[in-house]
């Protein structure tokens, strides 16, 4: 599932195919095992008694937890605040760390801080895993990426750790533990929290629910967007079409969902029903943020109706922006799906999306990655439902948030069979390398043809 508008320049394609071996053929097969690595040294790590209080894990419950953690999830078989220990809870946290930085973006930052030059194999997985769209720029990005992620999580973990100090009468060194881990759990859109209810008890507070919310914003959007920002507010720049349609379309979705959860959740009393308007407004806010692959939720999930959870479907299904730490199929994939659809209902012979004609291998990749995703969501759903006795709304929430890397549940999570479970470690898996792999190996196999079949149609509809 290629993700578009951030392939790999021509120029790097060649670099790469001109060199020798197999590891620099395919990056995206680095990027796969390094994830892999850590999630196997995580549930290793959690598998000791040392990281969990009373019993220790089993190998499914560390497996899976590990695995939500690297591939930023959030969803769990056990509750993060009470089962896990200190030490386990850290753990948990390098993991998010490590899988929202990236396991081959810090190796390769790690390469360039001690060596201070990488070479083309390292160069181009950590093009690959941070989609900086070609090689020359490889070093700027690294070190940009280090620094953004610095400042935001520090920023919004001293901004937490202060609320919770002065007005929920927390400790000062767990004011700062809890700060500093739903930053970086926020940032990292993973959903892990350290309470057994997420951030329900702060549903009506938004001195921890927008600095929150924020960070999984900035996250979720993209390094080459926020990049790409910056750059242009110094320098006043042109964006770029990803940018430009990454923020738009990241901002009709948090518009357009924020009052859908005040219309279907207004008055139910398990959800917004007892809140005040101001206070509404502010849960439908951070549901609208948190649908988009965090995992946060201020709110009953379960308790919501089942439009609510059909609608949450399609937002965690979207996600968020390519290069970042969301999941989903992308909101550029989903913005060109509908400016195809527009221009087709015109009549237009080209699809012209912000002054652009969007080229065919574009809109190609647009519906090969919808429909591969739709196809990766229904055979799990329908095993699941077929073989559990879960209702099918309840069963696609799961299935959903498991491949868009969400963690948002209606709370059967701990309750599926253990093959189920492994089914979702798999979804996890794929919902956040897939694009990686499978967008970096079609760059790698374009190809020019010297011909060209005879031209037909087909009837359609």
């Amino acid at each position: 599932m290629p993700l578009l508008g951030t392939r790999l320049t021509p120029s790097a394609v060649r670099r790469v195919r001109a060199g020798a071996g197999t590891d620099r053929r395919r990056p995206g097969r680095l990027v796969v095992l390094g994830f892999a690595g850590a999630i196997l040294l995580g549930t290793v790590f959690l598998a000791l008694p040392v990281s969990s209080v009373g019993r220790p894990a089993t190998a499914l419950e560390a497996l899976f937890t590990a695995t939500s953690a690297v591939c930023v999830t959030g969803l769990a078989v056990v509750d993060t605040a009470t089962f896990w220990s200190p030490f386990g809870q850290v753990v948990i946290l390098v993991l998010i760390q490590l899988g929202g930085f990236g396991i081959m973006t810090l190796a390769s930052l790690v390469g360039l801080l001690v060596a201070r030059r990488l070479d083309l194999r390292s160069r181009l997985v950590a093009a690959t895993s941070t989609r900086s769209g070609g090689l020359g720029d490889v070093r700027t990005v690294l070190v940009g990426i280090l620094k953004v992620t610095v400042v935001v999580e520090l920023l919004v973990a001293l901004v937490v750790a202060a609320r919770l100090l002065l007005g929920h009468q927390e400790s000062a060194g767990r004011a700062l533990w809890l700060g500093v881990f739903h930053a970086v759990s926020a940032f990292n859109n993973a959903g892990f929290g350290l309470y057994s209810d997420s951030l329900i008890g702060f549903g009506r507070d938004p001195w921890v629910l927008l600095p929150l919310c924020a960070a999984v914003i900035v996250g979720g959007i993209g390094f080459p967007v926020v990049f790409e920002v910056v750059r242009g507010v110094r320098r006043g720049a042109r964006w770029s079409l990803t940018t430009r349609l990454t923020l738009l379309t990241s901002g009709v979705l948090l518009a357009v969902g924020t009052p859908f959860f005040l219309l279907s959740e207004w008055g139910n009393p398990q959800t917004l029903g007892p809140m005040g308007p101001a206070e509404k407004l502010l849960a439908a806010f951070t549901q609208s943020v948190m649908a988009r692959t965090a995992g946060f939720n201020s709110v009953d999930t379960a308790g919501m109706n089942e439009g609510t959870w059909l609608g949450t479907d399609v937002l965690m299904f979207i996600g968020g922006g390519s290069g970042g730490t969301a999941g989903g199929i992308k909101v550029v994939t989903f913005a060109v799906l509908a400016f195809v659809i527009w221009s087709e209902l015109r009549g237009d012979p080209d699809v012209t999306v912000l002054d652009y004609r969007l080229s065919p291998a574009t809109q190609r990749q647009a519906v090969s990655v919808a429909l591969l995703s739709v196809a990766i969501v229904i055979v799990p759903t329908i095993v699941i439902t077929a073989t559990s006795s879960f209702d099918l709304d309840r069963v696609l929430f799961e299935v959903v948030s498991a491949f868009s890397t969400t963690g948002l549940s209606t709370g059967i999570t701990d309750d599926l069979s253990g093959p189920h479970q492994l089914l979702l470690v798999a979804l996890m898996f794929v919902g956040r390398l897939g694009p990686i792999a499978a967008g970096t190996a079609l760059a790698l196999r374009e190809r020019q043809r010297l011909y060209r079949r005879p031209e037909a149609a087909a009837m359609v509809g």
